[in-house]
């Protein structure tokens, strides 16, 4: 067997460096455990203060808060490749979900105060974070986010509830979307702290999900939930603005993630038909199974390469929200196809859990629906490229 790939060119000694440290750690303090995490509905805690031990949360982080002080984001992704190469996608969600989707945040917006007490123990693996964004009636439109924080004097009360939350049962530490100012419109929502252990917020989980296992998800209730206006990440009024801002790293996050993933299933799908015999040839000398693997590795191919760009992009800062859309709906998309291929190739193998690609086809399928589904990615490019002026 034979895979194709073209040479990768973006990454330099040290991240390659640092890419066989983590894959160290992965072979050693991930993969042993994927079945044992999958049945508990939860990664162990102790992982994040393991990956915390390898300097792997808090990587852009400011070294004064623990963090490790490089804004690069090619060294999250080779944390994600790595861990999607042995399919620990809930994993990723767990450590490289708070490096991407929550650190940003404080880092950005935190004052010192809300960093020493949140983030610094965060990167230490002493607590877990999760940002609390979605709600019932609000998915990929968050405009629609009508939880509220009510103002009473030096306190903010919150209301409302939030679905769909990632690390939401472990998670010590959440990031909340609200409403401040119900009037104001988008200039209305404030990005807030709060201790999960709040009185008055409850949490209702695991949610039972077809994939992801063992990425624990939750419901959260906030019934008059006091928090200090001092813990409002930056100035109330600027969550729309906050929101924003890290929205592109968090969709090339699920796009590096993906594609990575689908290379693996890939490998695993054409390992399976140069090996496996039917009718007396390989599976793969089927000319239709030939010309399926070649139109596969030809997109994977040339998306790597699109990839590869928009990671370079976000090392630079010039990564933005329309070229990011692109690579986020283009690379899930695409994923689809393979692991839908993958598991035909497979034949009745391919729907078993214990065979990989039956796993990667349950987990694969929401990456086209979370972080702005498929129909929002191509609304935003549609709109940037045909307004007017």
């Amino acid at each position: 067997m034979v895979s194709v790939g073209l040479a990768r060119t973006i990454f330099d000694d040290a991240h390659e460096d640092f890419r066989r440290a983590v894959r160290a750690f992965v072979e050693r303090d991930v993969a042993p455990h994927l079945e044992e995490w999958d049945d508990a509905g939860r990664v162990d805690r102790e992982l994040f203060r393991k990956a915390a031990s390898m300097g792997l949360l808090g990587m852009s982080a400011p070294e004064r808060f623990g963090g490790g002080g490089i804004d690069d984001f090619r060294y999250s992704a080779v944390l994600l490749e790595e861990l999607a190469r042995v399919g620990a996608h809930g994993v990723s969600m767990a450590l490289c979900g708070f490096n991407d989707l929550v650190s940003p945040y404080f880092t950005a917006f935190g004052s010192d105060s809300i960093n020493e007490r949140y983030l610094a123990p965060m990167i230490a693996g002493e607590k877990v974070g999760a940002v609390a964004f979605t709600e019932p009636g609000a998915g990929s439109d968050l405009a629609s986010m009508a939880m509220t924080g009510r103002r009473e004097g030096d306190r903010l009360v919150l209301n409302g509830a939030k679905t769909f939350i990632s690390n939401g049962l472990m998670a010590d530490v959440l990031v909340v979307a609200v409403r401040t100012d119900p009037e104001a419109g988008r200039s209305g929502f404030s990005l807030v702290c709060v201790d999960s252990h709040s009185e008055g917020l409850a949490r209702s989980g695991p949610l039972r999900k077809v994939g992801l296992g063992m990425q624990d998800t939750a419901e959260l209730f906030f019934d008059d939930v006091r928090v200090p206006r001092a813990d409002v990440l930056g100035v109330e009024g600027q969550g729309w603005a906050q929101l924003r801002r890290n929205l592109p790293i968090e969709r090339l996050h699920i796009a590096v993630s993906a594609m990575a993933a689908m290379r693996a299933t890939f490998e695993h799908a054409l390992s399976h038909t140069t090996e496996r015999r039917a009718f007396g040839q390989r599976i793969a000398d089927f000319q239709a199974n030939r010309f399926y693997l070649a139109e596969l590795a030809t997109e994977i191919e040339v998306t790597q390469a699109f990839v590869d760009r928009c990671i370079l992009d976000a090392a630079e800062g010039t990564l933005d929200e329309v070229t990011a859309a692109m690579a986020k709906w283009w690379t899930t998309e695409l994923q689809q196809r393979v692991v839908q291929r993958a598991v035909q190739l497979h034949g009745g193998y391919g729907y078993m859990k214990e065979y990989r690609v039956a796993r990667d086809f349950m987990d694969s399928r929401v990456t086209t629906i979370f972080g702005g589904t498929t129909e929002i990615m191509k609304e935003i490019i549609g709109r940037r490229i045909t307004r007017e002026g």
